[in-house]
């Protein structure tokens, strides 16, 4: 009896809550949190490791639509599995975080490729946010608030450790530890945004808000709170467009955030 009603009422709220604004509702909970975190990304000058991270999703995705699970839940095992193996390798190789990560986006890529279904290979690189359901936006909004509470805990370690390493170690700050962290926030993030914009695009949602507020922000909470605006605003716009235009998002959202960087420009050069 009690599930009956349980089941109706879910029914109802599937029906009262379109798939567009769910799609609104994850663009901005996602462009909240990809543009925060892009923040550390761009001031640490790790633009690309976003980018480069985020194909090392898609053999996870790929597992999850040949064996019939979660594809997201694949994904960011893949993208954890990535980020713990950066952190190792960066230290017993004392390679650049940059090289190993590309060493890892190389071959993810390839096997991403090779073994993701033709059918639904579009899809993964370029993500299809018309299938998106209540849970999936109750888990981007999820992880999207976990991933910012966290980055604001640990965004002043980052930011000293990026000014001067020998400082922050003075101050007691782990400096692996918080990268370790940092990295496993960009995993999340990047994870809950292939959804929207696949493996191919979504680090654009992590770079180019960030990007864009770096050109406009006078100081450094300014840009933090910029960065997600812009993000939100980025996500909004591409949905919209998409549901007119009747286009995939991705591509529209990115289109979004560039406009929005190239409108930053002239302020940078007025500073």
């Amino acid at each position: 009896m009690e599930a009956t009603r349980f089941s109706s009422i879910t029914g109802m709220v599937h029906e009262m809550i379109d798939t567009f604004t769910l799609s609104l509702m994850t663009g901005i909970f996602v462009g909240i949190s990809s543009g925060y975190i892009g923040s550390l990304m761009v001031l640490k000058k790790m633009a690309l490791v976003g980018d480069a991270l985020s194909h090392v999703a898609l053999p996870g995705l790929a597992l999850g639509m040949l064996f019939n699970f979660n594809p997201f839940i694949g994904g960011f095992a893949f993208l954890f599995l990535a980020a713990l193996a950066t952190g190792y390798l960066e230290r017993i190789t004392k390679l650049s975080m940059e090289a190993i990560i590309g060493v890892l986006f190389t071959l993810s890529l390839a096997v991403g490729i090779l073994i993701t279904p033709e059918a639904e290979l579009l899809e993964a690189l370029f993500g299809d946010i018309t299938n998106i359901n209540m849970v999936d936006t109750a888990i981007a909004a999820a992880i999207s608030v976990f991933a910012v509470i966290v980055a604001r805990l640990i965004y002043n370690k980052i930011v000293l450790s990026t000014i001067s390493e020998e400082l922050a170690v003075s101050r007691g700050i782990n400096i692996q530890r918080v990268n370790i962290i940092y990295l496993l926030l960009v995993a999340l993030v990047v994870a809950v945004g292939i959804k929207i914009a696949g493996t191919l695009l979504v680090g654009a949602l992590v770079v180019v808000p960030a990007a864009a507020a770096k050109n406009v922000s006078p100081n450094q909470r300014r840009y933090a709170v910029l960065s997600a605006a812009f993000g939100v605003a980025s996500s909004i716009s591409g949905i919209i467009l998409s549901s007119y235009l009747g286009l995939h998002a991705g591509p529209l959202i990115v289109l979004s955030s560039i406009i929005i960087f190239f409108a930053t420009v002239p302020a940078r050069r007025l500073r």
